[in-house]
């Protein structure tokens, strides 16, 4: 697969009101879109994209893990006292 720089994807992406990256074209979440590709396959409903560092500008495949839930993911948040 060939890799797009982080310079040709920022054009075609902004940052929305809570600090995602979202694409122009669609509003759809960046992170959402990177974890589908890393998945080979679309996210299931309920399943939740979590930055495991908490930079939700890192959309890379290592910091992207995605979630069964949405209460899975208030558990990690709760967990490390975020």
């Amino acid at each position: 697969m060939k890799r797009r720089s982080s310079r040709t994807f920022s054009k075609r992406t902004y940052t929305d009101s809570n600090g995602y990256s979202r694409f122009k074209n669609s509003g759809k979440a960046v992170h959402r879109s990177v974890a589908e590709l890393k998945l080979g396959r679309k996210l299931k409903d309920g399943e939740v994209v979590h930055h495991k560092n908490r930079n939700k500008q890192d959309n890379s495949f290592r910091n992207l893990a995605v979630l069964p839930s949405q209460k899975r993911h208030w558990e990690i948040h709760r967990k490390d006292g975020y």
